[in-house]
């Protein structure tokens, strides 16, 4: 067996155990929708859930590595966050509103400021 296929056997036993245990529920996520991610954040001894909400611009990989990228403005500056799907700082992931887009990769959304940065809604998928 070569080194890829020792990862690659790897990677579908831990989606395996994640599919199992299924102890956090991913919905269906597209490059356009509006999420809410919940992270988890250590400051000091205590553990809390901070809501980052968002529009998904990206998603890369699949399997165990798959990520999305997810932008907002937060006082007039655009702030990027790129989270690893199965990560265990993630708490939940909630989906807001669908999006409709004809693109894989909205980068086009960092040039744009106000208004021109909505995304249609698409109401032909659920929640």
């Amino acid at each position: 067996m070569t080194a890829q296929e020792i990862i690659r056997s790897i990677e579908a036993e831990e989606i395996e155990n994640l599919k199992q245990g299924s102890k956090k529920k991913l919905p269906q996520i597209y490059v356009g929708d509006t999420v809410r991610v919940g992270v988890k954040i250590i400051e000091g001894g205590k553990e809390r859930v901070q809501p980052y909400e968002g529009t998904v611009i990206s998603m890369r990989n699949g399997g165990i590595n798959e990520t999305i990228t997810v932008r907002r403005v937060f006082q007039g500056v655009g702030v990027e966050r790129v989270f690893l799907l199965h990560s265990p700082r993630i708490a939940s992931i909630k989906l807001i509103r669908r999006g409709k887009v004809r693109r894989a990769k909205l980068y086009y959304l960092r040039e744009r400021i106000g208004k021109a940065t909505r995304v249609k809604q698409r109401f032909d998928r659920p929640l």
